[in-house]
């Protein structure tokens, strides 16, 4: 490998490891950023999860009893199996768009409102469970950033050894040019002198 050769090699490792480990640094940066977000925007609301089963825990939450929601995981939980559950309870079964059209169709002022009220109720447990699955959502989001982070981490680390090498290869100055030159010999070529009148002859 020529030392012109080599000097391009290196530039273009010092070019990878300042462009992944910008991305890496973006990456790092991100997971960071959503992580304090889902968290600061859950706190205000005191939402947290009943600590035993008697205060309404189901049973598929007893990992998160008595916790806060601050998390997308947590987040996550309590929208489907805790707000999910008491919508489904609330509708018997069915979503807000029934109970809404059944009290605008509804005669009867007492049987409106008692569908309205039903519909209203399985409007807002709707809508903030929405809200706290796009908060788990950014959360995952999140994480997947942190994952690349330690791939690009991984890969920045990779090439700044390559450079490295490839430094310390050329303050030793160990390596040489070898130069083959091949020779190829070809048939012999005879002149025959012409006789006078004929043209020369060349095997």
């Amino acid at each position: 490998m020529t030392t012109a050769i080599r000097w391009r090699i290196i530039v273009l490792q010092v070019v990878a490891v300042l462009v992944l480990g910008f991305a890496a640094g973006g990456a790092l940066y991100a997971h960071a950023f959503i992580d304090d977000q889902v968290q600061q925007q859950l706190a205000p609301q005191q939402i947290y999860f009943p600590a035993t089963a008697q205060q309404g825990l189901p049973a598929s939450l007893r990992s998160f009893a008595g916790q806060q929601v601050l998390t997308g995981a947590q987040a996550h939980a309590y929208a489907e199996q805790f707000i999910g559950l008491h919508l489904r309870a609330i509708g018997q079964g069915h979503p807000y768009a029934y109970w809404s059209g059944l009290a605008l169709r509804e005669p009867d002022p007492a049987a409106k409102a008692h569908d309205q009220a039903l519909a209203d109720t399985l409007f807002k447990g709707e809508t903030l469970k929405s809200l706290l699955n796009t908060a788990w959502t950014l959360w995952v989001i999140g994480q997947l950033a942190f994952y690349a982070f330690l791939g690009l981490l991984v890969a920045t680390l990779v090439v700044l050894a390559t450079l490295i090498f490839e430094l310390i290869e050329v303050r030793r100055g160990t390596e040489t040019v070898q130069a083959i030159v091949v020779t190829a010999k070809g048939p012999a070529r005879t002149k025959t002198a012409p006789i006078m009148g004929e043209p020369a002859v060349v095997n």
